[in-house]
């Protein structure tokens, strides 16, 4: 059997751990930060944040938040400017776009008559969902609790790695209950559940998510997984039952069905069949009913696994059979996220700074989600379970965006879970016999979202810092076929694309590196050629990238120029895209003109952006394909500009607000850019063992690493506006240039900076 503390935490997290001493690290977790869809104040049809603000564990295989919305692109299922709530689920994603997906076994408190439909945001009175007291709306890390004004109810969730508890405190009423919704997913519909009671308190059974039930990019994702659940209620079920809508053979189930008139009449109007003691469906729902009074609490604890309704019963009597007491589970998640968050501590900076970068490293470690039970089973990827104590298998992969921060800072405070998730990319490549990795990876579907092969990035960052216990032979080889298979092009570049030249340009330089280390030195010289691509798409009339067929000409110039939003580039503009070659800094500046030239360009992009950072032409912090852009003035010998730029990111881009994020959280990237930049180094180029420094945002970071040293960056700043770096040491010595190598952080030791004004 699996090592219980394994499948859990990855990094070494103790269900039940203790808290650090002193103030809670975990206080300083503000989940409402980046909880919003809104598209009108992001300036973009891509909304902000998008993350949810309900419980979860780090790394776990659950999140029990509030839902406001099945449809639209509100992948999180919530957004704060939502006046009312739909219920309570076990599952999210966290900061996606595309429809989004999960949002399963959607729990709701209610009293009086029976709702068998959610009701609408413009319409709650409809349906089972009720409005909602903002004041009363509390998010911490692993807690969330809200007053659902509709029915009087308070309304508190909390979580265990693969479960959850709620807790709902009734007014007096003859008839009060507990409703669940086994049909309700986010972006779509489960298309077949199944509910069984298995004593007058207990009940489990399973809802099946095809794409034929739309989900992640309503379909095109190609989600399909099947959510298996455990739960036990404190009240003794005496008047239960289930509600059946009639779903027509052949009936469309995707996004736009199931928000139709058609579904909503026939949700509705679903069949009520009292004491039933089990069923099966296409459209199912479960409630037990029972008198209260005023301040009656009754709890539910829910295991879920995505193995079998064994799996969930196992992982039920793990967690969360000791006790029936809320309060008992709060204390834990809190423990946990107290041992999670201490990996990097900060000192100085204001209240909400400590707020902005706590939340920011809290929302880093939600995925890559723990896929595994406790008994060590998981589902493969060719649809049998498997059991390994090898690793702890991980699941939502976001690679276009995380390859970039997000295990990068992974590859520091919890390598393990890096680990974890190399090995999940080889048994997935195996058991679906592509021998290939996608580039967004979600419950074993490969969606194929995006560009470029990032899981080869996050290999080679991994194997050039030392992280080991994968198989280094059949990684690389399935880098090869993945890099061979998908981008490449005997042309040597993508017709019609800057993005996905410039990408797969990179990526293919990344298995050069691989080879390298593999002693494979004729793969390596043909992988750096191919690396070279970038140089196939520059016009040099134009002077800048520009999209060209396969014939070799050039794809018609827009009005717009490199301005010019999608012209050969995915969301983003030839000028933003343009940055990307990593790889080949010095190659990329002398075809732009030279080092002057360059950076003429690169501050004039700066000095244009919006100070408020949303969705714009020019720095577009919203998006990922400029993260990196900020350290590019390092290399050209322009660092105090770095330092200009990335200290105004921090400042303006990250608010301790429900705006606070300028764009999608997107799986942690977002979130793990800040936590790099504000501690003063960031990659510029993953696959390298060397961060660019800058000033950092606090007095004192320090990364409390898992071999047990430390790595303290300390500054000297005689007042708040000094951003500007004076000198820089490492353990004493100066520190030259603007690199600092990997090993100087693993090794521990101390960074100190002296800053100035300019």
């Amino acid at each position: 059997m699996r090592g219980y503390i394994a499948v859990i935490g990855g990094a070494a997290l103790l269900w039940g751990g203790c808290s650090q001493a002193g103030t809670r690290l975990s206080d300083y977790v503000n989940p409402i930060i980046g909880a919003s869809t809104n598209t009108t104040i992001a300036h973009a049809e891509h909304g902000l944040g998008k993350t949810f603000p309900g419980a979860a564990t780090p790394w776990g295989m659950t999140q029990v938040s509030p839902n406001t919305i099945t449809g639209g692109d509100n992948g999180s299922g919530y957004s704060s400017e939502h006046t009312s709530i739909e219920g309570f689920a076990m599952t999210q994603m966290s900061g996606i776009g595309w429809y989004g997906d999960m949002g399963n076994f959607l729990v709701m408190p209610t009293v009086g008559p029976l709702h068998t439909w959610r009701g609408e945001l413009d319409n709650p009175d409809a349906g089972y969902r009720s409005r909602y007291d903002k004041q009363s709306e509390r998010a911490k890390a692993g807690y969330y609790g809200v007053h659902l004004t509709d029915y009087d109810i308070q309304a508190e969730v909390t979580a265990t790695p693969h479960g959850g508890v709620m807790r709902f405190t009734y007014p007096e009423s003859d008839t009060s209950r507990v409703q669940i919704d086994l049909a309700r997913r986010v972006g779509g519909t489960s298309t077949r559940q199944y509910v069984e009671v298995v004593n007058d308190s207990t009940i489990r059974g399973w809802m099946k998510c095809p794409p034929e039930g739309g989900g992640w990019g309503d379909g095109a994702g190609k989600a399909d997984y099947t959510v298996y659940f455990y739960s036990v209620f404190s009240r003794p079920m005496t008047d239960y039952g289930v509600w059946s809508a009639t779903v027509p053979e052949g009936a469309d189930r995707h996004l736009q069905s199931v928000t139709s008139e058609e579904f909503i009449n026939r949700t509705s109007n679903a069949e009520v069949i009292r004491g039933i003691e089990s069923m099966e469906g296409d459209h199912l729902g479960f409630f037990t009913e029972f008198p209260t009074k005023r301040g009656d609490e009754v709890t539910l604890r829910t295991a879920i696994s995505f193995v079998s309704m064994d799996g969930a019963e196992a992982n039920y009597k793990a967690e969360l059979a000791g006790s029936s007491d809320f309060d008992h589970y709060r204390e834990k998640v809190a423990a946990l996220w107290d041992d999670a968050l201490a990996k990097v501590t900060v000192e100085g900076g204001t209240e909400d700074d400590r707020v902005i970068f706590y939340t920011a490293l809290y929302h880093t470690m939600i995925d890559p989600r723990c896929f595994t039970d406790v008994t060590g089973e998981y589902p493969g990827a060719d649809g049998r379970i498997h059991t390994t104590d090898r690793y702890t298998r991980r699941t939502v992969f976001s690679g276009w965006d995380v390859f970039r921060s997000q295990f990068p800072l992974q590859t520091i405070i919890n390598p393990d879970v890096v680990s974890d998730m190399i090995n999940s990319f080889i048994d997935m490549a195996e058991e679906n016999g592509s021998e290939v990795y996608d580039r967004w990876e979600f419950l074993n579907a490969y969606s194929g979202c995006m560009v470029g092969n990032p899981a080869i990035a996050v290999i080679l960052d991994a194997a050039v810092k030392g992280i080991t216990g994968f198989d280094m032979e059949k990684a690389y080889a399935q880098s090869r076929n993945t890099a061979d298979r998908i981008g490449h092009h005997e042309v040597g570049y993508t017709p019609g694309s800057i993005s996905e030249t410039l990408e797969y340009g990179y990526f293919d330089w990344c298995v050069g590196q691989l080879a390298k280390l593999m002693d494979d030195a004729e793969a390596a010289r043909e992988y750096d050629s191919r690396g070279q691509a970038y140089r196939k798409i520059f016009d040099p009339e134009k002077g800048w990238f520009r999209p060209r067929n396969a014939d070799g000409s050039w794809v018609d110039w827009p009005e717009k120029g490199r301005m010019q939003e999608w012209y050969g580039c995915i969301e983003s503009n030839p000028y933003q895209q343009g940055w990307f070659v990593p790889h080949d800094v010095d190659g990329m500046v002398e075809l732009m003109g030279g080092r002057e030239a360059t950076l003429a360009d690169l501050e004039s992009m700066f000095e244009k952006t919006p100070i408020e950072f949303w969705w714009n032409e020019y720095y577009n912090h919203a998006n990922e394909p400029v993260h990196h852009v900020p350290f590019l003035f390092n290399r050209l010998g322009a660092p105090e500009l770095t330092q200009k730029w990335t200290n105004h990111i921090c400042r303006n881009a990250y608010r301790n607000t429900v705006d606070g994020l300028c764009g999608n959280e997107d799986v942690g990237q977002m979130s793990a850019w800040y936590i790099l930049a504000a501690s003063g180094f960031h990659p510029l180029c993953p696959g390298t063992t060397e961060y660019e420094i800058t000033s950092p945002i606090f007095d004192r970071i320090t990364y409390n690493l898992p071999s047990g040293k430390r790595f303290v960056v300390t500054v000297d700043r005689p007042s708040p506006d000094a951003i500007y770096i004076d000198r820089v040491t490492l353990n004493g010595k100066p520190l030259e240039g603007t690199v600092l190598p990997h090993s100087a952080i693993v090794d521990g030791g101390t960074l100190h900076f002296t800053l100035k004004k300019l």
